[in-house]
């Protein structure tokens, strides 16, 4: 199970640490991107059992810690990143005006009340925790830190079953001119991977070529300071979850190297006393390849074996 759960982590490290801007409009400048459809992991398939999951990691503390319920108001979630721009994010399901509320206190509180326009729709501005205060989601287990909006940011919740926050006033304008769609990935050169299927629950993708321009950057890792994009997608596919990951690594060596890394994990897993034999059988349906700068990893497991794993 070790090898299994580094596996699996490992497909899970391509997601960073993160209107609805479909996946597919989001701007070829991005930074980074995250989109989780928790509509399609609700309906009846493998998803549920990761819906599941979240439920008891995450959601229901925050039940009890804001009285905001994700469960019954959030459809889906999408979040990317232009660089010297900031996050934009985007929450889209049934808002109770309960929750509209407690969002306008949260403005009140470290902001300013004043209503701006743009495009006939109002939005306001956040002014930011004070001091040294951060602005973290924390249940003990993981922790977000949203250091990019701890200065500024803005705030809308005039699109329909949408909540709309952007780390620029520049974003803003622009999102609400074009009812929160924003130009597609397909119109600019060097845009993020993005990897879908009919039955998409998760996808997350990033440049990891400027996350590493930071010198005092989190992301130091040997695979990071030699790849340029990561992409990572969680499927719903008949009874199972596919987990795909592509990387396009900076020398076509070091696409090789990794693959290697890959395929040795699953053979030790065939070794390993801890791992059954149908569960043996599944990990070697891990589909590695190599072609030039470009990595492919793709696997379709049982979803309580992912559940069981993260739970771990």
């Amino acid at each position: 199970m070790r090898y299994l759960k580094i596996l699996i982590i490992g497909l899970l490290l391509t997601l960073p640490v993160l209107a609805t801007a479909d996946v597919e409009d989001l701007p070829g400048s991005a930074v980074w991107y995250f989109h989780i459809d928790l509509e399609q992991m609700r309906e009846d398939g493998p998803g549920q059992g990761v819906y599941t999951w979240l439920q008891e990691e995450a959601f229901s503390d925050i039940r009890e810690e804001a009285g905001v319920d994700l469960d019954s108001e959030l459809d889906s979630m999408t979040a990317f990143s232009l660089a010297g721009a900031g996050p934009v994010i985007l929450f889209e399901g049934n808002i109770s005006q309960e929750t509209r509320d407690k969002v306008m206190t949260f403005v009140a509180a470290e902001g300013d009340l004043t209503p701006l326009k743009a495009s006939g729709k109002t939005y306001y501005h956040f002014s930011g925790t004070d001091g040294d205060e951060t602005l973290k989601l924390s249940n003990g287990d993981f922790e977000i830190d949203i250091e990019s909006l701890e200065d500024e940011a803005w705030v809308s919740l005039a699109l329909k079953n949408k909540i709309l926050i952007t780390g620029t006033e520049e974003q803003m304008q622009g999102l609400l001119a074009n009812n929160g769609k924003i130009a597609g990935r397909n119109s600019h050169d060097g845009a993020l991977l993005v990897l879908s299927a009919e039955k998409t629950l998760l996808q997350a993708g990033m440049n990891s070529t400027a996350m590493g321009d930071d010198a005092d950057s989190d992301w130091e890792s040997n695979i990071l300071r030699n790849t340029e994009q990561v992409a990572f997608m969680m499927a719903a596919a008949a009874d199972k979850l596919a987990l795909e990951a592509k990387l396009v690594t900076t020398e076509p060596e070091m696409a090789e190297s990794l693959a290697s890394v890959v395929r040795g994990l699953v053979s030790l897993m065939a070794f390993s006393d801890d791992v059954d034999e149908e569960m043996v059988a599944m990990i070697q349906g891990t589909k590695v390849e190599a072609r030039g700068n470009n990595l492919s990893i793709s696997l379709a497991i049982a979803p309580d074996l992912v559940v069981r794993t993260l739970s771990e």
